[in-house]
């Protein structure tokens, strides 16, 4: 019945919308043609590297592959002639990790007909396949079953208040997680949502979230890269404000200018989510009437600038790795980013009041490493106290820096269930 539903009665609908889409948007036509050459490459590669064994790795998008990059890894250490394959539905993580060397071929998942998840499981013919988070897509699900794959879906969540869980949803996806062979979950409140479903079919269980590792590692290897020479950082207190946009700077500026006008040791160093040259000119204008400031690709030239302002991308990570104190953008706007990566580094973090998709910046501000700021006032005032007083400044480090880390191993777990699955013939 389940089956019917989806296919003859959500299905037709989805594959209109994109349709539609097609014509307007440009991610989404991107997506639509990537969608045949990337199948043909997989034949290409299929038919290259005839290996026995193959793990199917899929994921939304950029940011949740990520979250795969853990498992993929240490798969890759224990496991090296592995073949993994990794599918992407959005553009940004296709084109993304093309040259992301675990992997051996990346390519775009089908459209979720009947006939495409079963041409495309025939072509690849993996031994299992992980999911992450929560991109599942039915038919593929289900062509797994019928064909004998196992199915795993980690770093899983589902919220107490879901769609998923509403009355006609609910029935659909106690079908679609009934039929994988092991649900991982971030926390106990995902795993008895995914029990409350009533499925048979799977082994469910709480193992953490793989994104604490990653940032553990990621902390690691940037602390090796110095992307600002230390007669700049000498002497001084650094505050990096990380993945900001306008409504960010509307509350962090006011705060940053007082701060400088009273400390002559600070150094602030600016990394907007977008730095566009529109952007860029923006906070110049609203910074240089008041302190001089310096963007980061002429640091060469640094002449005593009190205020860096970052005009590329990609290097976000290293630079918190300088920070006394993090500011992490999107809480002002919509949705707060990841503010796990400068906790990694054992710096407090400050961030907007916009955390509802954000479950650790809630509990990072319970374990006192995190600072949840309403207005700038209360930025003016936070970071003054951060940076008046080492002690507190350090304690609230401390605990950021023990939240990511008593959090982290969960790939080790999540490996504890894989490789048996791996290991069938």
């Amino acid at each position: 019945m389940w089956y019917l539903f989806y296919n003859l009665l959500i299905l037709p609908p989805l594959w209109l919308a994109f349709r539609i889409l097609w014509l307007f948007n440009r991610k989404v036509r991107r997506g639509m043609r990537g969608r045949h050459f990337s199948l043909q490459r997989l034949r290409v590669f299929i038919r290259n590297n005839p290996g026995s064994r193959r793990l199917w790795v899929h994921a939304s998008s950029m940011g949740e592959f990520e979250q795969a990059k853990p498992i993929i890894e240490a798969l890759r250490e224990c496991d090296p002639e592995l073949v993994i394959i990794a599918s992407f539905f959005s553009p940004s993580g296709y084109e993304n990790n093309q040259r992301y060397r675990p992997v051996d071929a990346v390519v775009y998942l089908p459209f979720d007909s009947s006939g495409n998840a079963r041409r495309f499981l025939a072509l690849m013919q993996p031994t299992a396949a992980v999911f992450i988070r929560y991109d599942v897509w039915p038919n593929h699900i289900w062509a797994c079953r019928r064909m004998g794959i196992p199915v795993m879906l980690a770093n899983a969540t589902l919220r107490e208040h879901s769609g998923r869980l509403l009355p006609v949803l609910r029935g659909l996806h106690r079908h679609v997680y009934g039929s994988m062979h092991t649900i991982l979950t971030v926390s106990d409140e995902d795993a008895r949502a995914f029990r409350s479903l009533r499925t048979e079919g799977p082994h469910i269980e709480v193992v953490g979230d793989t994104r604490y590792d990653r940032v553990t590692g990621k902390a690691a290897l940037s602390r090796r890269r110095l992307l600002i020479p230390e007669h700049i950082l000498g002497g001084k207190h650094v505050i990096v404000a990380g993945s900001s946009w306008p409504e960010d700077e509307e509350m962090l500026l006011p705060a940053l200018l007082s701060l400088l006008e009273h400390d002559p040791r600070l150094l602030c160093i600016l990394v907007p989510h977008e730095p566009t040259l529109d952007h860029l000119e923006d906070l110049e204008y609203r910074l240089n009437g008041d302190v001089s400031s310096l963007r980061f690709s002429y640091l060469q030239s640094w002449n005593g600038e009190r205020v860096l302002i970052v005009d590329s991308i990609g290097i976000l990570l290293p630079l918190y790795a300088v920070a006394d104190v993090a500011f992490v953008g999107g809480g002002f706007k919509s949705n707060v980013h990841n503010t796990l990566e400068p906790a990694a580094y054992g710096i407090p973090v400050l961030y907007g009041p916009k955390i509802g998709n954000s479950r650790e910046a809630k509990h990072l501000a319970e374990a006192g490493g995190g600072f949840i700021v309403r207005s700038s006032d209360e930025v003016l005032d936070t970071l003054q106290t951060l940076l008046a007083d080492d002690g507190k400044r350090h304690k609230a480090g401390a605990a950021a820096g023990h939240f990511v880390s008593e959090r982290s191993g969960s790939t080790a777990h999540i490996l504890t269930h894989l490789l048996p699955m791996l290991a069938r013939t």
